[in-house]
């Protein structure tokens, strides 16, 4: 079973007869009857066709949704409604594929479904599924965080339940309060252990921004909480425990946080909470700035496949064979880096005694401290196309490689290039289309005399511009103004955001909102 959105119009236009007959409606009044169109490279064929003034960016948008109503949907499947009221409707799709060539002032292309529930009110459904919903596509897939099951849960009526790999607990501490409660009420060996993405949610926040950074630890030493690692340091993935470091010694004159770190009966997930504690900040010391730690990569904190001193270099080399590896970590009994074995080192030691061993073909390997600051490690890593990774113990805990490095920095520079190219669309369509005289007059004082172009104005000012009803109608742009200046809001917030510094990646589902704006001003001025 699979989960659909499909919208009734840009401005819901068709949902009253979407809800009332039981069926799913969508636009493409120039297109025939696809009954017979069976493969993509025919309904493109169809689309171009109908629509010859459109360019391959539309025409082939278009076929995607189309393709996904007419051949991809199918009965059993879910179907979400987002209503203009903030509603959201969800049925099951009873029917395939109909073209309704009699009628004259509706939409032709039709789904029969049943509607289970009309009236969720956006607000009881969880962000992440809110915003995978946010797209301004007409026909999409849910596909992200268990979607499918989440929103067989919401037609009986019952709550969000979140993402399935959510910790079910941590979905709970909706809010400050409620974290402090749970601490002050587990024992010191029993902490409160969450990940970094839960623990922000607390407060609402899903990066790592220098605003959040600091409230959340205004508020923590407000309370005399400490999280163990500092929850600034590793991915965003990555497990802390949350502990009332402030609380006076127990009866041996120990603290928490000494506690815990000296326990040996911890479970495994606590103890990898704990494991970097030797990097607590001294409570007098400056603040911890957000950098781009080592540890921010998740390779860094995953255990890398290793052979240990002792081993056979007959070891190194099948399982250099069987993972595809270049390289492996020779450790110690006490998973300390003795060096590193690769397939160079082995062809060396061979060249000089047929019989060498292991140790014989180990040489010294790099080692960063998960601490370290990433941006000091990439010459290195693109030199050598790795590094090992230790934690406080100076036990190997994770392996960073060149092609982690090109993920890392490709996810982070992908936003960017999407706000990029929306500024430059808007800044072209706006000197296109509106007289200088009026790009000025949303230039407040005697700054509007240096504005000679749309190049001059702040992303904020578009928004003011396009409110205008003359400049709006300059656009002669087919599409709802009050969406499009919501989305360019979004966008907006998104754009600043971005700008603030953060060590987690922009997720899909954040960039959604940025995503569709962009789509939209690609479907307005396909030629560009």
């Amino acid at each position: 079973m699979r989960t659909w959105v499909v919208r009734a119009g840009e401005n819901g236009e068709r949902e009253q007869t979407a809800l009332e007959e039981g069926v799913l409606l969508v636009g493409w009044q120039g297109l025939g009857d696809l009954t017979d169109v069976t493969t993509r490279e025919d309904v493109k064929a169809a689309v171009a066709a109908a629509y010859p003034d459109e360019g391959p960016y539309t025409v082939g948008n278009w076929t995607g949704q189309l393709y996904r109503f007419v051949h991809e949907i199918q009965p059993g499947d879910l179907v979400v409604l987002p209503l203009k009221s903030w509603l959201v409707a969800i049925g099951r799709v009873t029917g395939g594929y109909e073209y309704r060539g009699e009628v004259t002032d509706g939409p032709h292309h039709v789904r029969r479904v049943q509607w289970l529930i009309k009236g969720i009110d956006r607000q009881s459904i969880q962000p992440d599924l809110q915003n995978s919903m946010g797209s301004l596509l007409t026909v999409f897939e849910l596909s992200r965080f268990g979607a499918a099951e989440r929103v067989a849960t919401l037609a009986e009526g019952k709550p969000d339940p979140g993402r399935p790999d959510a910790d079910e607990f941590a979905a709970g501490l909706t809010e400050p309060t409620k974290l402090y409660e749970e601490v002050r009420r587990r024992a010191a060996d029993e902490p409160l252990t969450l990940s970094i993405r839960d623990f922000l949610a607390v407060w609402g926040a899903q990066r790592r921004y220098p605003a959040a950074v600091e409230q959340i630890k205004s508020d923590l030493d407000e309370r005399g909480l400490v999280t163990v690692p500092p929850f600034t340091e590793g991915s965003i993935e990555s497990k802390i425990a949350v502990l009332a470091g402030g609380a006076e010694p127990d009866e041996a004159g120990t603290s928490a946080v000494t506690r815990l770190t000296g326990t040996g009966s911890l479970t495994s997930a606590v103890q990898s909470a704990v494991h970097a504690a030797g990097h607590l900040p001294d409570a007098e010391s400056p603040a911890q700035t957000v950098a781009y730690r080592v540890s921010n990569l998740e390779s860094a904190n995953r255990m890398p496949e290793c052979v240990r001193v002792g081993d056979s270099v007959k070891t190194a080399m099948t399982l250099m064979v069987l993972r595809g590896y270049s390289q492996l970590p020779v450790l110690d009994p006490d998973g300390r880096l003795r060096g590193v074995v690769s397939w160079e080192s082995v062809g060396r030691a061979h060249l000089a005694d047929p019989r060498a061993d292991l140790k014989a073909a180990t040489v010294r390997g790099l080692e960063a401290d998960r601490s370290d600051d990433l941006l000091n490690w990439i010459g290195a890593i693109q030199e050598s196309g790795y590094v090992l990774v230790r934690d406080h113990d100076h036990k190997v805990c994770g392996l960073v490689t060149a092609s982690d490095l090109t993920v890392q920095f490709g996810t982070r520079v992908r936003p960017f290039v999407l706000v990029e190219e929306i500024e430059q669309r808007l800044r072209r369509v706006v000197d296109r289309c509106i007289p200088l005289d009026r790009i000025r007059a949303v230039v407040p004082g005697r700054r509007a005399t240096r504005v000679n172009s749309a190049a001059n104005l702040t992303f904020g000012a578009y928004g003011h511009l396009f409110k205008d009803a003359d400049n709006w109608a300059s656009l002669d742009w087919a599409i709802d103004q009050q969406h499009f200046l919501t989305a360019l809001e979004e966008c907006r917030q998104f754009r600043n955001d971005l700008m603030h510094f953060s060590p987690d990646p922009v997720t899909d589902d954040q960039l959604l909102p940025a995503q569709g704006l962009l789509e939209l001003l690609r479907s307005m001025d396909p030629h560009g």
